[in-house]
């Protein structure tokens, strides 16, 4: 009986070649695309999911109720870690993490690292494999670092190092460091990469900020004893909190902050370690968003949907050729469950070849959508088994499901309708149009989003940022000659070179460098009796001038020399609350005012999805820049370019140059919304191909059925425009209904998602109507080629068909 049912299958599927074919792209790109989307998810909710104790790690977040409202930080002063652990209990390790990119020097090798800076009980919190050497206390010795094992070739060229020494640059000296072990390389799915990891206590800066509360300039993380509750720690950190931040309370409430709704100022909150890569500070406040990957499984899952729909409408569809089969199967004696199998066995057949096919269809392509969608996720996470059950449970729901309900509707026909070739009384042209809406409904939103989305990218990319973008490179001063000194070098080195306007730098880079390293600092101090926080920039005198940024009061720096004064924004003069800024005196260090020399107009200086902050420019040879800035002319921006990494070669010859134009920069800030993007317009475009699939099949098949009817029409004088009105408009009502529906939804949808940025594009009714649109000419194009060869057909031929 089952081979006889596998042959009747086979053969109706042979029969109907264009059907099945249909079906089986159809359904095989669906697969493809959900697999490939479903893996980038997994990807993306992995992060820091490979910790055995991640449960009880957690990134101690720091919040204050402000006048101007809650406000969030992660940086903590040197003092914070070692003082929490000996004071609030419950702690069973604790580790500082500093990021900090450092030059690295062996022999003649000059290479810029990413070093973190930790104390001992990172590598007994966290699960970073050690490959060779001490794999219980790496970290016990101050002067003992571990590398991995890409830092290890690239430094030494070898792995087999254990007990080498060799230098890092620190505050310009180079001090020597011995290598204790050698650790795995650092996976994709962390957000506590380094290259080599060394203790906290040999950063630069410890020794003058060790006692500091003041300074805060490093993240925290805590990992917890077993039984102790994150909310339990909170509270008992409470007193904690009081005694050493009693001044900063005092402050706050000085200033006419409000308390929380527990009636207090400052609180220490965690965050668990599998929330810190979703985690943002928003409105002051710590919010933690999955969107991205759960918008990729909706994507994945609305693809499949799509699929499926078109299966179960040409299935329907399809269901009205073999109305005699059934009912002389019928008559013969087989069962509603015969039939049942029948069908549905015809439908697991299609389903176990498309799924055979997208299998095939993801390894394939894997690479290219790696590239595209900027992830790194592999082959082997095929093989996890929470992706296989899950990949699994998906297939045996849409078969038994998607394959089961057309069976299930033909098998129930009863024989004497079968045998008249009666259809209507199953409901089923109400199904095929609620599913048809839901279908375009889908597209229709994908397209708005899509719309949308590249026009916020277009806006971001266009808007006017307040800086030359488009002439100012920036590059990494990662050498071994003292920063401020290369910038002075350069400008010796480019001088009278046309193509070079201006040379300068900052502790802090513009966008997103080609290094992939961003900063910020942040200082308090008192002005007249009250709080003030700015934002601060150690820059060159000739910085305002190399970025283009216009004043609007006072004067620049005029020299190298003129340190004693600052330059502010005009976000910062409004916080000073000064009614003339040039006459204020900051002091920004203890018993050291400093008189503001300047005011510049406020430029956009952090990413479009935040407002425009106080920041603060000073100069000062101590503290030092870590980026140059050239300014080149326009007409020769290539040459320029050139000029500058020639220059940069002869000077430090050992340190590489990447360097990089500020709109590069900026464009790379918009990494996460262009892969957004990406997604969703293919999302998009593969949701118009799948639904025009499914509209084309079925455009024939109502064409097949209504073949005598059109042929009527021709005779009595019909014309081929009324006639291919008639077979379109019922398609095209469908794909009106379903604009209806989708456009509130996906102006829903898209105002929440644009009240992320500060600065967004406005929602115009045109984003819809175009998609509606796209939608409705698609749909035109589709079946319109085939309504049209019908209503021209020879009705005598039409009228002969039985």
């Amino acid at each position: 009986m089952f081979i006889n049912y596998l042959k009747i299958a086979w053969r109706n599927l042979i029969k109907d070649k264009l059907n099945t074919g249909l079906n089986v792209i159809g359904l095989s790109v669906a697969f493809a695309v959900a697999i490939l989307l479903g893996m980038a998810a997994m990807y993306q909710l992995s992060f820091e999911g490979f910790h055995k104790n991640g449960d009880a790690i957690y990134k101690i977040v720091k919040t204050l109720q402000t006048p101007k409202g809650p406000q969030a930080g992660t940086v903590h002063p040197a003092p914070f870690s070692p003082t929490l652990a000996n004071e609030v209990p419950g702690v069973k390790r604790i580790t500082r993490y500093l990021q900090d990119g450092t030059l690295a020097i062996q022999a003649d090798k000059e290479i810029d690292m990413d070093v973190v800076w930790v104390d001992e009980d990172f590598f007994s919190m966290f699960d970073f494999p050690i490959s060779s050497g001490d794999q219980n206390t790496p970290l016990n010795d101050l002067s003992s670092v571990v590398l991995t094992k890409k830092a290890a070739n690239n430094l030494f060229g070898s792995t087999d190092i254990i007990g080498k020494t060799f230098n890092l640059l620190i505050s310009g000296q180079e001090k020597p460091f011995r290598v204790s072990a050698i650790a795995e390389n650092v996976v994709s799915q962390s957000n506590l990469g380094f290259e080599i990891v060394a203790r906290f206590e040999g950063h630069r800066d410890y020794l003058d900020l060790k006692d500091h509360w003041d300074s805060q300039y490093h993240d925290v993380y805590v990992e917890l004893e077993d039984g102790v509750t994150a909310e339990g720690f909170e509270k008992s950190s409470r007193s904690y909190v009081d005694f050493h931040y009693n001044k900063n309370i005092e402050m706050l409430i000085r200033d006419g902050a409000s308390a929380d709704s527990d009636g207090r100022y400052i609180n220490l909150n965690l965050v668990p370690l599998t929330d810190v890569h979703f985690a943002s500070l928003k409105s002051g406040t710590v919010v933690v968003s999955r969107s991205l990957p759960y918008l990729i499984l909706g994507v994945a899952f609305l693809i499949l949907f799509i699929a499926c729909v078109n299966y179960i409408n040409m299935s329907i569809a399809k269901s009205a050729k073999r109305l005699k089969e059934i009912g002389m199967r019928k008559t013969l004696g087989a069962q509603k469950k015969q039939l049942f199998f029948q069908f549905w066995g015809e439908s697991l057949f299609v389903f176990m070849v498309s799924i055979g096919i997208g299998v095939l269809l993801s390894f394939a392509f894997l690479k290219d959508f790696k590239t595209v969608f900027n992830t790194n996720v592999n082959a082997d996470m095929l093989l996890k088994p929470s992706f296989l059950l899950g990949l699994m449970g998906i297939v045996i729901l849409i078969t038994i499901f998607v394959g089961g309900y057309p069976a299930l509707l033909m098998s129930r026909l009863g024989t004497i309708q079968s045998l008249k070739g009666k259809l209507e009384s199953t409901g089923s042209n109400s199904v095929r149009d609620v599913l048809m809406v839901f279908q375009f409904g889908i597209a229709i939103l994908m397209i708005t989003g899509t719309l949308v989305l590249w026009g916020q990218i277009d806006y971001m990319g266009n808007k006017d940022l307040g800086y030359d973008k488009e002439q100012v490179v920036s590059f990494p001063l990662n050498g071994k000659i003292n920063s401020n000194t290369i910038v002075e070098l350069l400008r010796d080195e480019l001088k009278g070179n046309p193509d070079i306007i201006s040379i300068s730098g900052a502790d802090n880079n513009l966008g997103l460098g080609r290094d992939g390293s961003r900063s910020s600092s942040k200082i308090g101090f008192e002005y007249e009796g009250r709080a003030v926080t700015t934002n601060f920039l150690v820059v060159d005198h000739e910085f305002v001038k190399t970025l283009g940024i216009n004043m609007v009061a006072g004067r620049n720096f005029e020299s190298a020399a003129d340190s004693l004064g600052v330059v502010i924004n005009e976000a910062m003069a409004k916080e000073l609350g000064a009614e003339d800024p040039l006459t204020a005196q900051l002091e920004i260090n203890d018993g050291v005012y400093y008189p503001v020399l300047g005011v510049v107009k406020d430029y956009n200086f952090n990413d479009l999805d935040r407002a425009i902050e106080p920041i603060t420019f000073y100069i000062s040879r101590e503290w030092g820049i870590t980026y140059g800035y050239v300014k080149v002319a326009p007409n020769n921006m290539a040459n320029a370019f050139t000029a500058l990494e020639n220059a940069w070669k002869k000077l430090e010859p050992n340190a590489e140059f990447l360097g990089s134009f500020l709109d590069e920069n900026v464009d790379r800030t918009f990494k996460r919304e262009k892969t957004t993007a990406k997604m969703i317009t293919s999302g998009s475009v593969l949701a118009i191909i799948l639904s025009c699939m499914g509209l084309f099949a079925m455009s024939l098949l109502i064409v097949s059925q209504r073949t005598k009817e059109i042929g009527i029409r021709k005779v009595v004088g019909a014309s081929v425009v009324s006639i291919t009105y008639i077979l379109t408009k019922d398609f095209l009502k469908l794909v009106f209904v379903a604009f209806i529906i989708a456009s509130p939804i996906a102006w829903l949808v898209i105002r929440e998602w644009l009240q992320n940025y500060t600065y967004r594009i406005n929602l115009s009714v045109w984003f819809f109507i175009g998609a509606g649109s796209i939608a409705v000419l698609i749909a035109l194009l589709t079946i319109g080629s085939r309504t049209i060869s019908a209503a021209r057909a020879n009705p005598v031929k039409s009228l002969r068909t039985e």
